[in-house]
């Protein structure tokens, strides 16, 4: 046959870049219950779909070619429910996945195409940072750096991060710079390995300790979504992407509306208390206004006064900013902003209406809160707020107090603003404003009384309403309807569906 030692040739080079890092390494992940590198582009993608980019790189060092099959990245083109994606797959088995010269040309090609022709980009990590000795003195100075916008985010399309295994350099990057990051428990994201930090610190330091997924999902709040598995993770990344458009330029799509979905408003004052003190999970408040099973909470664990949530309403994506009493009364503290500033970055970048569901009775104060900037992060979120160009609808559920009404889009803050009959709309709690102006301590119960009635004058949604503050007051079990009606009235017809973008490049973590 013609061509036939051309073709061996062809068919032997491909069957040593499949293998990996060899049996025994892959063997080994298995026995773990860990996928490999390309396992998990299999699980990820539509079967079938994958078109890999730079199959047959290797370092760019003599002595390594033979040791580094794909260069430790296998990087590509695929699709996820019918729509092209571009991907990056760590592989450990070979040198841990470390950073070198040709795998990280690898990146930044499939990034570009990402980026210029409208692709969101998954990025599954694992790696043991910069591989040395490539990176080690002048000669190692002089490859790194060559791209001035490596680390630039336009936010032109979606980005999303799964973390599932040790993570140093460049995964720890990205991971930092996108919309969406997992992490599978028993995962590492730091800046250098513990044994790296150890050596520096002098001191030993569990890993966990380092960068574990309770330190990120719950403290840095770098992490969205934690699981237990490669396969969660996976899947979490699949349907993140499902929620947004593949890139800025469109609106996101649209899907079938379940049965049964108008059935839930019918029973939101079951799960709304009565009595104003007491508490409850207004997540389950969203899940009975949105389309059924929709709800996908971003940063579950992080700022949990406040709940962020990708739904949707009649098939169409939407963002929830939702307080949550049953943490902290709702009261807003500096991740809570942190998280909805992010989150609002997230919703306007790529074209999805933000709902405000607010019972907030105001922000935590306190000297911690102001030892990490609690006025700057009040006002990031009114700046980012205020550049939002997407539809916002605000709903008061509860209270709505002070400096925190504002923020969760009362005023002119909000396109649409409706009020539930049990909206309290004073500066503060009438028995604190009382406290304040009268004095803990003070002997004249009168002269409280008469204090606390004229501070609860006037906070009804009835005095909103007639002020023409609010545009309406609603029945509970009407919000669902009335928000999709609302959204109708608000999309962004004149763009086809797609916003200014003016937070684009806001920072990924501040």
């Amino acid at each position: 046959m013609a061509f036939e030692q051309t073709l061996k040739t062809l068919a032997e080079r491909r069957e040593k870049v499949l293998a990996m890092g060899g049996a025994q390494k892959i063997a080994k992940r298995k026995a773990e219950g860990y996928l490999n590198a390309r396992e998990r582009i299999d699980y990820l993608i539509d079967p079938g779909s994958f078109c890999e980019s730079g199959m047959f790189a290797t370092s760019h060092r003599p002595e390594m070619r033979a040791r580094t099959p794909a260069d430790g990245k296998v990087a590509g083109f695929a699709r996820i429910d019918g729509r092209d994606i571009a991907l990056v797959s760590n592989d450990f088995t070979v040198l841990g996945a470390s950073s070198s010269v040709i795998n990280m040309k690898k990146i930044k090609h499939v990034k570009q195409v990402a980026n210029k022709r409208g692709l969101p980009l998954v990025l599954l990590g694992e790696s043991s940072g910069a591989r040395m000795p490539d990176r080690m003195g002048a000669a190692g100075r002089s490859i790194v750096a060559q791209d001035p916008v490596e680390y630039q985010r336009l936010r032109e399309t979606p980005w999303v991060s799964a973390l599932m295994g040790p993570c140093y350099g460049s995964s720890t990057w990205y991971a930092a710079m996108s919309d969406f990051v997992i992490m599978r428990k028993g995962s590492t994201m730091a800046i250098a390995s513990a044994r790296v930090t150890s050596m520096a610190i002098n001191k030993p330091i569990d890993p966990e300790e380092l960068g574990g997924w309770r330190i990120h999902a719950d403290k840095s709040g770098l992490v969205d979504l934690v699981v237990d598995t490669d396969q969660q993770a996976l899947d979490a990344a699949r349907r993140f992407l499902a929620y947004l458009p593949s890139h800025n330029m469109a609106p996101p799509p649209q899907c079938p509306v379940p049965e049964g979905s108008d059935e839930g408003s019918k029973r939101i004052l079951d799960i709304l208390p009565q009595s104003r003190t007491k508490v409850y999970d207004v997540r389950k408040i969203i899940d009975a206004l949105v389309d059924l099973g929709s709800q996908f909470e971003i940063k579950a664990r992080f700022g949990r006064s406040i709940a962020t949530s990708l739904a949707r309403l009649d098939g169409r994506t939407v963002g929830f900013i939702a307080s949550n009493p049953m943490y902290k009364g709702g009261a807003l503290d500096v991740d809570a902003c942190s998280k909805v500033t992010s989150f609002m970055v997230l919703c306007d970048s790529f074209n999805i209406p933000i709902i405000f569901m607010v019972d907030v009775p105001g922000f935590l104060i306190g000297v911690e809160g102001e030892l990490r900037g609690a006025s700057g992060k009040v006002i990031n979120w009114m700046n980012a707020m205020s550049l939002v160009t997407v539809p916002k609808i605000t709903i008061i559920m509860r209270k709505s107090y002070g400096q925190a009404y504002i923020n969760m889009g009362g005023g002119r803050n909000c396109d649409e603003f409706a009020c539930w009959p049990t909206a309290d709309l004073g500066f503060m709690d009438p028995a604190v404003g009382a406290n304040v102006l009268v004095g803990e301590k003070a002997d004249d119960s009168a002269r409280r009384q008469e204090v606390l009635d004229a501070i609860a004058q006037d906070t009804s949604a009835w005095g909103l309403a007639e002020l023409y503050e609010a545009q309406t007051v609603i029945d509970p079990r009407d919000t669902r309807a009335y928000l999709i009606r609302a959204l109708e009235v608000h999309r962004l017809r004149m763009s086809n569906g797609v916003g200014q973008h003016l937070l684009r490049n806001w920072p990924t973590s501040y």
